[in-house]
């Protein structure tokens, strides 16, 4: 959530009086702690895909869906690429085309690094139980082999 939480926090910066990007976050938590139940973190989740359309901005729209897509990786791990391409697409918008490769690439690189230092830390965290135990196979997965 290191990502979603820097997101979060650029739009707290820019829309002080809009907390749904920070409850989504809060919810999401919860969540994965297995202290509420999904449909609690989905009405939050889906309130800071709406702030989208509430505001002008196109890079700050794409941010609104990289925290939805980012929170919603807790239901659905293949949300996480959302996350990237929504965060990606408003440096994007942020710097224009001719402008954003530099801030492109250190992003990424960014993630990169983030990810192997997560994976060695996944024990650490309290995870709820659909999350820690789930014995089946990861379904749009299967999905693809099935697609072939």
């Amino acid at each position: 959530m290191k990502f979603v939480e820097e997101i979060v926090i650029t739009l707290e910066n820019k829309y002080p009086d809009d907390n749904r990007p920070r409850v989504a976050i809060e919810k999401t938590r919860q969540w994965a702690r297995g202290d509420i139940k999904m449909p609690e973190a989905k009405k939050a989740i889906l309130a800071v895909h709406a702030m989208a359309k509430d505001i002008t901005d196109v890079s700050d729209q794409a941010l609104c869906h990289a925290v939805g897509q980012g929170c919603g990786t807790v239901h659905v791990e293949t949300h996480a690429i959302g996350l990237v391409v929504y965060e990606l697409t408003a440096i994007v918008r942020r710097y224009g085309i001719d402008d954003c490769e530099q801030m492109l690439i250190k992003r990424i690189n960014e993630y990169q690094t983030y990810l192997l230092e997560c994976a060695k830390k996944t024990h650490q965290y309290q995870w709820a139980k659909f999350i820690s135990d789930d014995p089946h196979a990861n379904k749009e997965y299967l999905l693809g082999l099935k697609k072939g």
